[in-house]
């Protein structure tokens, strides 16, 4: 008589917790996919002021996502290659074509072509300075490198951002931003913020800022004007208030700084250059 096999019990596979964690980041910028892609909705099928409001709110918390999941990467050391394309995939979508589909059905379609133009140029403009972006952050091992004081260009999340808080103030005030006598301005300001975003003037990052006198009266000035400016207006004001102000940071830094970086460039060419 044969003997009887017994079932040899399998081991219980342990639960990898790097690889739950590394879910984590994704899940969050998974969730600013969707806020832009319902934005989109909402600005294809607007009848009226509210539904562009909250086409853009929808971007203004898909703002919120974009924050946090690089943070909470950093926090659980979870920053891979994949996360970085992935939030740039995302950064396209909810910045780059729903600010840019959002401005054009809120108040460039009164210039059709021109409107077309400019909303066109906005977006694309978001996907070269995301590819740009990719480029300069990846190392030679291929993994994202850790970013420095400055990047180069306006952030599209940035850019987008003083687009969509100009819809919100004008929701809150009921003004009429998006009449017929602001097109002009409009157009003018998404070219702007667009060529801000592919050029080469470099804005703060502040991944590494540290405690001393100049950044705590930068941030001073910040918390306190905002303050002002929610207690003397609307709250609504302070988010386009900040957006316009690291903006200024930016540019007035840039035209500090220029003279000395033209020289630097200068005597760099004329020591590189062979002797005959």
């Amino acid at each position: 008589m044969g003997h009887i096999r017994r079932a040899v019990p399998q081991p219980r596979r342990k639960l990898d917790l790097r690889k739950t964690l590394f879910l984590l980041p994704n899940m969050i910028t998974l969730s600013s996919i969707f806020c832009g892609f319902d934005s989109i909705r909402h600005s294809a099928e607007a009848t009226g002021d509210d539904d562009y409001y909250r086409a853009a709110l929808l971007i203004v918390y898909a703002l919120f996502f974009d924050m946090l999941d690089g943070r909470v990467a950093r926090l659980t050391k979870t920053q891979s290659a994949f996360g970085l394309q992935i939030d740039s995939l995302a950064d396209v979508i909810s910045f780059g074509v729903a600010p840019a589909l959002l401005v054009y059905k809120w108040s460039l379609y009164q210039k059709p072509v021109a409107g077309l133009i400019c909303a066109f140029i906005f977006a694309g403009a978001g996907a070269v300075r995301l590819a740009r972006f990719n480029v300069l952050s990846m190392g030679e091992s291929g993994q994202p490198q850790k970013p420095g004081k400055y990047i180069v260009g306006l952030v599209v999340p940035g850019a987008a951002g003083i687009l969509v808080s100009l819809i919100v103030v004008n929701h809150a005030v009921q003004g009429d931003l998006s009449g017929p006598k602001y097109i002009v301005p409009m157009c003018v300001l998404t070219v702007f913020l667009a060529f801000l975003m592919v050029s080469t003037i470099r804005f703060r990052s502040f991944k590494d800022l540290k405690l001393n006198a100049r950044s705590v009266l930068l941030v001073a000035f910040a918390v306190g004007s905002s303050a002002v400016i929610s207690l003397q207006t609307r709250p609504e004001f302070v988010l386009p208030w900040l957006l316009f102000f690291y903006v200024a940071i930016g540019l007035i830094e840039t035209a500090i700084t220029f003279p000395k970086r033209r020289r630097e460039a200068a005597a760099q060419d004329r020591t590189s250059i062979p002797p005959t």
